[in-house]
């Protein structure tokens, strides 16, 4: 199929999906064989530990901190750019991964997201080939994007060294097709996520953030409990979570995929780069020995150290839990008096899981949403998709697994 290429973007031409149950859209149903979503899809019958062991030469180890909330890795840090790169989400961390790759001749191309050029909030799937691309492709974009369907082109065009750069349902999806792949050299970048939706949800947002929502340039949740939104006068608003429209969009915003997705670090990729643990800058999880090789590959234009940790989480865990509890039951959520919402927004930065104790909050709380959603929209579903690390981190706050529910290679679990 035609190409279009901008400067060092590539932009081949994609199939149309084959029409899926819990769908993300990694783009494997674009493919030339769609019938490999049966063996790649996260949700579907995910085998954590299996590909964590042939990425990263072993699962994660229970007794070693964080490992069972984040995956395996060999360190975590903190971390910026100590000359921040314009137009980044953050500092430019994962683009300027992208540019090394590129300058060094590690790569052939490096796989990602720009912009689409009718919607820059649209995720547009690209091959970049040269390092002064990474540029265009800095910022978040919000939506479902093929990522995936642009393997096959790239192949096509004899690329043999690539680097993709993802987030957790693109990247299961890449692991577990890798072998049959046969890329001589893969690196892997994976993104946090969680809570996707459609591009055209996501401007439904925006018009409930600004009644000029065309004038958002940027828009990020930070670690502070608040969301940072930036418009193009180049005013900038700060806005506590609480005080967000969320009870004000549609029960079906967020879509059941997103909010039964156990892997909100991205375990299956060599390097991490999200901020939930970064209190104010990056947070980076160091998987593996190529994970090194691409943190190495900034020198000393990163600076890192190493990641702090404040607060409890358990409370703030057991008030999501309850919330999700009553969402999934269809009754109304509890709202926070207005008078009082200034004042726990400026407490939560202060009194609240900080660092990476609101990592770990995070985890939980994706932990039981996943639990409570799929127990009820997707009963038949939880043996399968339901990985054992998962009832370990839900088992806290009351929720066990029955026998129907259980996977079935795991022992039952109890209460600690």
């Amino acid at each position: 199929m035609p190409e279009e290429t901008t400067g060092p973007l590539i932009v081949p031409d994609v199939a149309e999906g084959a029409p899926r149950d819990l769908c993300t859209d990694c783009g494997i149903s674009r493919s030339s064989d769609p019938r490999r979503c049966g063996r790649a899809c996260q949700f579907i019958r995910p085998d954590y530990a299996a590909l964590e062991t042939r990425v990263h030469g072993r699962t994660r180890d229970p007794a070693r901190p964080d490992e069972l909330h984040f995956g395996p890795f060999r360190r975590m840090v903190r971390a910026a750019m100590r000359k921040p790169r314009e137009g980044a989400q953050w500092t430019g961390i994962t683009s300027r991964i992208g540019e090394r790759l590129l300058e060094t001749g590690a790569v052939d191309a490096v796989l990602t997201m720009a912009p689409h050029p009718e919607d820059p909030w649209r995720p547009m799937p690209v091959l970049v080939t040269r390092a002064e691309g990474m540029a265009q492709c800095r910022g978040m974009r919000m939506g479902y994007a093929p990522l995936l369907a642009l393997l096959e082109p790239a192949k096509a065009r004899g690329y043999k060294r690539l680097a993709v750069i993802g987030i957790p349902c693109q990247v299961y999806a890449l692991r577990a097709l890798e072998q049959e792949l046969g890329f001589e050299r893969l690196y892997v970048v994976g993104t946090p996520c969680s809570d996707n939706t459609t591009t055209e949800r996501f401007h439904q947002f925006l018009s409930l953030l600004s009644a000029h929502p065309e004038e958002i340039t940027y828009l990020e949740f930070r670690a502070d409990y608040h969301v940072e939104v930036r418009y193009r006068d180049g005013k900038v608003k700060a806005i506590p979570f609480l005080m967000l429209p969320l009870s004000d969009l549609p029960s079906d915003f967020f879509p059941l995929t997103c909010r039964t997705c156990v892997d909100y670090t991205n375990v299956l990729a060599d390097i991490t780069v999200g901020y939930m643990g970064g209190q104010g800058e990056q947070w980076l999880l160091v998987r593996n020995e190529r994970g090194e090789e691409l943190l190495g590959l900034l020198g000393d234009e990163v600076r890192v150290e190493q990641p702090g940790s404040a607060g409890k989480r358990q409370g703030p865990v057991k008030g999501f839990l309850a919330n999700t509890i009553r969402a999934a039951g269809g009754l109304p959520l509890r709202r926070m008096p207005n008078w009082l919402r200034p004042i726990v927004g400026w407490l939560m930065p202060r009194v609240g899981p900080r660092g990476l104790e609101f990592a770990r909050a995070r985890v939980e709380m994706k932990a039981v949403e996943t639990v409570v959603h799929l127990r009820r929209e997707q009963p038949k579903r939880m043996r399968s998709m339901v990985p054992p690390h998962v009832w370990n981190l839900v088992k806290p706050y009351g929720l066990e697994s029955t026998e129907a529910e259980r996977p079935r290679d795991s022992a039952p679990t109890k209460n600690p």
